[in-house]
């Protein structure tokens, strides 16, 4: 009974906190969990954790949390299944989950977490262009919005170039300068750790745009199949399905796939509980409460989040090529959604242009026949001549 009151206290004061703060600290909440999801998947490929097992597991745990919620709550919305279905949420699946994650694993092995959360940002730039590309986003050159997406997609891009090509000097370390080895200018066949890091980004960047067509290629498939949780499940089935294959024919060592320490167990208990079912949660909410906009702000965030935790955590250091790359993606990154904003304010005020010309038409054409009626004789000539 104890618990039940408190829990009840909690949920009063919960709902007594306003909406927006609500929001802010969700968004918080959920960037804290992403940050943490890039530290433990580093933390675990530095444990010896196959990049083939690991994302068969994290998958097996978000699809047994997701699954449950998505038969029950979209019962009554979602369609009858089809091959053509069937077809659509197996390609999501491949540019979606076996891409996106098979990419993300192999860059984040030859970079770092910081490094692969500052590229992310460019996801919303990225995806942006492809919509254009595709024709399923208009592009005004005459107007601001337009000219503010074009520039911060061209900066996002330029950003992970940076990122990729240049490293430059140490700006920070947690480890004393004497025990540090001078890292080259330009990168090009692996820092001194052993790691490729040129592969690395480009491998981030193929994560990146996988992301990014995924996000593009589930809009028309949303459109037919209007339950969000029953795609992202069916997409998440799928993925798993591929990577198992995948798993089975190169994984050949049937040790990988057996936890080793309470360490590797966590790690991945995190990126299926925690990255996959909590954050997707959260991040519904927020985006049906906030907006897609409000949701995408808050991605720099995690950036820094995850710089701190892994020079805490993990020993990192931060050069003055990935400072300046992350620098010009969130500055991308912003203009991309202040002209995103701007381009639905537009959007607006030519809505409101449009029902307000209606109305005064509608006005016009209804005193004219009120007009016409009162100037008319209230009987035909015919019984007038009665």
């Amino acid at each position: 009974m104890a618990d039940a009151g408190g829990s009840a206290v909690s949920k009063r004061m919960w709902c007594s906190v306003p909406e927006r703060l609500q929001l802010h600290m969700a968004m918080l909440a959920l960037q804290f969990g992403y940050a943490g999801f890039h530290v433990v998947s580093r933390a675990a490929l530095n444990m010896g954790v196959s990049k083939l097992v690991f994302p068969v597991y994290r998958n097996i745990i978000a699809f047994l949390l997701l699954l449950p919620f998505a038969y029950f709550l979209e019962k009554k919305d979602r369609p009858a299944i089809t091959l053509n279905f069937l077809l659509q949420f197996f390609l999501l699946a491949l540019v979606g989950i076996t891409a996106n994650q098979g990419f993300y694993l192999l860059g984040l092995d030859n970079t770092s977490p910081t490094f692969a959360s500052a590229i992310q940002n460019s996801v919303p730039a990225i995806t942006f262009l492809m919509a254009a590309l595709l024709r399923i986003e208009k592009v005004r050159l005459d107007r601001k919005d337009g000219i503010s997406k074009v520039i911060g997609t061209a900066l996002c891009v330029a950003g992970a170039s940076v990122i990729t090509l240049y490293q430059g000097p140490t700006i920070y370390s947690p480890r004393p300068s004497l025990n540090r080895p001078t890292p080259p200018m330009f990168v090009s066949l692996g820092d001194a750790n052993g790691k490729n890091w040129t592969l690395g980004c480009l491998f981030l960047i193929g994560h990146c745009l996988s992301w990014s067509g995924w996000l593009v290629l589930q809009a028309p498939v949303l459109k037919k199949y209007p339950a969000r949780l029953s795609v992202t499940s069916y997409t998440c089935f799928f993925g798993l399905i591929q990577f198992l294959v995948i798993a089975a024919v190169f994984e050949r060592d049937a040790q990988a796939w057996v936890f080793h320490s309470g360490g590797e167990l966590f790690t991945i208990l995190y990126a299926g509980v925690v990255a996959s079912g909590i954050a997707f949660a959260v991040q519904i909410w927020c985006i049906d409460r906030g907006g897609p906009v409000f949701v995408a702000v808050y991605q720099p965030v995690q950036t820094l989040v995850v710089a701190i935790m892994s020079s805490v955590a993990l020993g990192e250091e931060f050069y003055l090529g990935g400072i300046i790359g992350a620098v010009l993606i969130i500055t991308g990154l912003y203009l991309v959604l202040w002209g995103k904003s701007e381009e639905r304010k537009f959007a607006a005020q030519e809505k409101a242009a449009i029902q307000s010309s209606t109305a005064e038409h509608g006005n016009s054409r209804a005193s004219s026949h009120i007009k016409t009626s009162l100037t008319q004789p209230l009987l035909p000539p015919s019984a007038e001549n009665v």
